[in-house]
């Protein structure tokens, strides 16, 4: 059963190849499209296309089918093109000809584009719990061991003093930048397009407020032609803050993998969350970092897959954006995993210290030491020459201590300035807000 079909049927070709994944994708959309439909015969029935009768049975049936769908009952017939029709059709398979009117001033397009947002809503605070937790290890991991240095490195070349808190509070930072993006991306995403129906409105006297406060968006896209341009536009933001967490996490896993390393030796991880090799009795490969590298990598070329997939077509709907759900649905569930075992390593990472103490790291220190000089009154340059004659000569001996105190130094890591960043970024997401609309939607 197709919502489109008249007299005539497509061919099963057309329907299997302009169907693609969409069955199996649909899965992921039941419960909202269930919400949407709920928004909508309350928006219906407060201008008189539903009476009260036909409403409070639609809004049972609906009711009962979500709460199927929460326990993961749902499936598609094998004659049902997709979620909207196997909803509509168990509707009126039940109620009869009242199911029928559930579709009243609405499009599928519309129907889609609200099922995709509350989806990616949805998605969106699952990304930011999963990077908060990680923050916040991050967070304590920089203030337990703010005391232990680290070699730091300009390409990949030995070049001044770092810490282990210096190294792990620049990603719990970094991270905060990351979710300023998510939440841009959610602001986009947290608008009711419900009501646009084709992408050019109805006759019908619609009431998209309602549905807006119905469904716990912040606000509407207000433009019935500009919501239908919103499709492809929508995912490729969203893609791209997803792409900048996964920059972050995948250099955190480059950084990581790249420490253990034994010509390294900065961490090391239990032998359980590392693996073994065939052949090598010795081996302790982080697999588990270079799964996440590469995922993070995948994640990275997304928006610009989402790109050259939506580039140049003109307004209005396009089939081409189906293509869109098999690009960006599994690409939440990739980078939360991706953070949960990020989670899972660091917190189980021990450092190494005293490395520096190493005599092969001691032109780290050979910055500090002209610092040194210059504070006693030899100008920089002098003081300069002056310590690259030493390490020329090989007299250069390496300051017995590290002294920084400035902002975001070794010595100042500003861990709860990062933290206050952090928590206001957090304020921008208001999903107590949706969540307690679509209780009150669900009567829960």
């Amino acid at each position: 059963m197709k919502l489109w079909q008249k007299d005539k049927d497509s061919r099963n070709e057309v329907t299997h190849f302009t169907t693609g994944k969409d069955r199996e994708l649909d899965v992921y959309l039941a419960g909202y499209d269930v919400l949407g439909s709920l928004a909508h015969i309350t928006m219906l029935n407060s201008i008189g296309l539903l009476t009260q009768e036909e409403f409070t049975v639609l809004s049972r049936e609906l009711k009962a089918i979500y709460r199927e769908i929460e326990k993961g009952n749902f499936r598609l017939d094998a004659s049902v093109e997709d979620v909207h029709s196997q909803i509509e059709f168990w509707l009126t398979q039940k109620l009869g000809d009242v199911g029928k009117k559930i579709h009243s001033g609405r499009s599928r397009n519309d129907q889609v584009l609200v099922d995709i947002k509350l989806f990616f809503r949805a998605e969106i605070e699952h990304v930011v719990v999963h990077t908060k937790a990680l923050f916040d290890l991050l967070i304590q991991k920089a203030e337990q061991n703010k005391h232990h240095l680290l070699p730091g490195y300009t390409h990949l070349q030995l070049a001044m003093p770092s810490s282990f808190g210096l190294w792990l509070g620049a990603y719990a930072e970094s991270f905060v930048d990351d979710l300023t993006t998510l939440q841009a991306a959610y602001q986009v995403v947290n608008k009711n397009p419900l009501g646009s129906a084709a992408g050019y409105g109805s006759s019908f006297p619609l009431n998209r407020k309602m549905t807006t406060e119905l469904l716990g968006f912040a606000d509407l896209n207000y433009n019935v032609v500009y919501a239908q341009m919103g499709r492809g536009k929508t995912e490729r933001i969203t893609a791209s803050a997803l792409a900048n967490l996964a920059a972050t996490l995948g250099k955190l896993a480059m950084d990581c993998t790249l420490y253990l390393n034994p010509n390294f030796a900065f961490i090391s991880f239990p032998d359980e969350l590392t693996t073994g090799s065939s052949i090598m009795p010795h081996k302790k490969n982080p697999d588990v970092l270079e799964i996440i590298r590469a995922r993070c990598n995948a994640l990275q070329a997304l928006p610009n897959e989402i790109s050259l997939i939506t580039t140049n077509l003109p307004s209005g709907y396009h089939r081409d954006f189906q293509i869109l759900k098999e690009k960006i649905f599994p690409a939440f569930a990739d980078l939360t995993s991706c953070l949960s075992m990020m989670h899972l390593m660091i917190a189980n990472m021990t450092v190494k210290e005293d490395l520096l103490k190493d005599d092969k790291y001691k032109f780290l220190f050979s910055v500090e030491e002209v610092n040194r000089l210059v504070l006693q009154g030899i100008p920089f340059r002098d003081a300069y020459r002056q310590v690259g004659r030493q390490i020329e000569s090989g007299t250069f001996t390496a300051p017995a201590q590290v002294t920084h105190t400035h902002e975001g130094s070794m010595g100042n890591l500003c861990l709860p300035e990062i933290q206050a960043m952090m928590n206001n970024v957090l304020m921008g997401f208001d999903f107590a807000t949706i969540h307690r609309a679509l209780k009150n939607l669900l009567n829960e």
